[in-house]
């Protein structure tokens, strides 16, 4: 799906990139794309390890030259890191944030998109404040006693988020385990 989203798109920022492991994954799998990890500072390590053994292994001919080290990305910080994205990718995020980050992450994103930007979000969400399965339901309560700023987030509400930094809505597709990729364009 990615492949088709980012097919206009020459660099994607990745917020949120956790271990590396995506990010290994989708500089692999998508070789026109320049993809840029970003995550709080403590995960870098951890992709600086998944970009090492990607470098040894099958695509070290390729070399995975489309794949940068990765930056720190806080959305609480006031200034982001300059990337010169034309798209911005983010799994299972928005759930861990609270919403005030959420609310941080979208106007971030909306100072960094070109006007021809795209934003592709995976994760699990609500729709009209009801979970769409009871693994849902479940997940929410654990993130909510880890955390309780924490939690999957209402569709609409994430989408009156992008509207106000004019992203329009271009795709919300079903994904395995309950989860959702939701699309906007820069409008």
């Amino acid at each position: 799906m990615l492949r088709e989203v980012f097919a206009g798109a020459r660099k994607v920022l990745e917020i949120g990139s956790g271990t590396g492991q995506h990010a290994v994954h989708f500089a692999t799998h998508l070789p026109h794309l320049i993809w840029q990890p970003a995550d709080l500072a403590e995960n870098l390590p951890g992709i600086e390890l998944w970009r090492a053994e990607a470098a040894l292994g099958p695509a070290r001919s390729a070399g995975l030259a489309n794949l940068l080290p990765p930056l720190v990305l806080d959305v609480n910080q006031p200034r982001w890191p300059e990337t010169g994205a034309d798209a911005v990718f983010s799994a299972n995020t928005l759930h861990i944030m609270s919403w005030s980050e959420v609310r941080l992450f979208f106007a971030g994103v909306g100072r960094l998109l070109p006007s021809d930007g795209v934003l592709a979000v995976y994760g699990p969400l609500n729709y009209g404040g009801r979970h769409t399965s009871e693994s849902n339901a479940r997940f929410d309560r654990s993130l909510r006693s880890r955390d309780p700023h924490s939690g999957i987030r209402d569709f609409e509400a994430v989408d009156a988020l992008a509207a106000e930094q004019k992203l329009v809505l271009a795709r919300d597709v079903a994904m395995p385990a309950n989860n959702r990729t939701l699309v906007w364009l820069r409008s």
